[in-house]
């Protein structure tokens, strides 16, 4: 059965900026040197943290393009720490100095997660197209660590391979970090353009990771790629802060940096615009929001699947095959075809239902 009250909106990322100083071929918002025409000013920022806190208490990660790049990012932090809202950042950690740590605790931000994709400093800055990166995320989880201030590793996979994956949660291990997000490419962005023939092989990465980190006192979660449920179910394996596999639109949605309102970072589907409707009203109405909430809505393989409801498919990989094209890197669209965009089979799901 889908979902027919409205679920507890608890994480929101917001892409205040996608301005960035670093130049990752993966990047979803195709970030770079230049700005949305219509960014949201500080004021606007402040009236969109009292919608939020109108809706509840969510997480707000406040993220980018590069957060840092925003010249009033801690007086953001600070009126949402005001708010009672709990503050949190994702950066690669490039623009982080002394000073940087200092605001940081002196704004209420209480975590702030890193971009670490290799052990390796020439694979990462190779990766992320500026040297020097490495060093600099690896100063700021080192200073931030020291100063109490929670921290957690993102790690970007391009090539499926467990051992790399090993040496970042070791290095990570040694640095004082517990808690880590391995994220699996979703093509849209700058990442249209990547060849993701070798996609097969993640379901085996994925049972690695289940695996061997299945009992380990580190919190590990796959992100972006929601049949790690199914994959564990499989191995007999559960962990009571998974959660559903695919979040977006359900518990999570994002913010860009106009305003407008998108079930995840991957997702460019507009389900509206907080200058012009309350989140809110949003959250609870949107029909963006509303399809996704249904999985009796799910088309293909994900419709009949006896999975849907611990899974759900990567609606960004589906939207990405079957949805509307996106002409220019970054851009953001209004779905046409709901049920056949959004509600799509997961192409990357290698899975044949047994009800098929």
């Amino acid at each position: 059965m889908g979902q027919s009250t409205t679920p507890q909106l608890r994480i929101i990322s917001w892409n205040l900026t996608i301005r960035c100083p670093l130049k990752c071929p993966h990047c979803y918002s195709d970030a770079g040197t230049r700005d949305v025409s219509d960014p949201l000013s500080t004021t606007e920022a402040f009236g969109i943290l009292d919608q939020i806190k109108a809706t509840g208490n969510p997480v707000v990660i406040l993220s980018g393009g590069e957060p840092m790049m925003r010249e009033d990012i801690f007086e953001i932090a600070r009126y949402g720490t005001g708010l009672g809202l709990k503050m949190a950042m994702g950066t690669s950690g490039y623009l982080f100095d002394d000073k940087t740590i200092q605001n940081l605790k002196k704004s209420g931000i209480s975590s702030v997660a890193f971009s670490i994709d290799s052990a390796d400093p020439v694979v990462h800055d190779s990766f992320r197209g500026s040297p020097g990166a490495w060093n600099r995320a690896v100063n700021a989880i080192r200073s931030c660590v020291g100063e109490g201030i929670g921290v957690q590793i993102n790690m970007t996979i391009i090539e499926p391979d467990p051992l790399e994956l090993d040496r970042v949660v070791a290095m990570g291990k040694e640095l004082g970090v517990h808690t880590y997000q391995i994220f699996i490419p979703v093509p849209t962005g700058r990442s249209m353009q990547e060849n993701y023939e070798r996609y097969g092989t993640y379901e085996e990465l994925l049972k690695y990771i289940i695996r061997r980190y299945a009992d380990d006192p580190i919190s590990l979660r796959p992100t972006c790629i929601p049949q790690f449920r199914r994959v564990a179910e499989e191995l007999g394996v559960t962990h009571p802060r998974w959660g559903r596999g695919c979040l977006a639109g359900i518990t999570y949605c994002r913010i860009y940096a106009n305003g407008d309102v998108t079930p995840c970072p991957y997702l460019p589907a507009i389900a509206g615009n907080l200058r012009e409707t309350p989140l809110s009203e949003l959250w609870a109405g949107s029909e963006v929001f509303q399809a996704l909430r249904d999985y009796n809505r799910l088309q293909g393989k994900c419709g009949i699947c006896e999975y849907k409801t611990i899974c759900g498919g990567c609606r960004a990989r589906a939207f990405s095959e079957y949805g509307t094209m996106v002409q220019s890197c970054g851009s953001l669209v209004r779905p046409k075809d709901i049920e056949g965009e959004l509600c799509a089979e997961d192409p990357l799901c290698p899975y044949q239902p047994k009800r098929g």
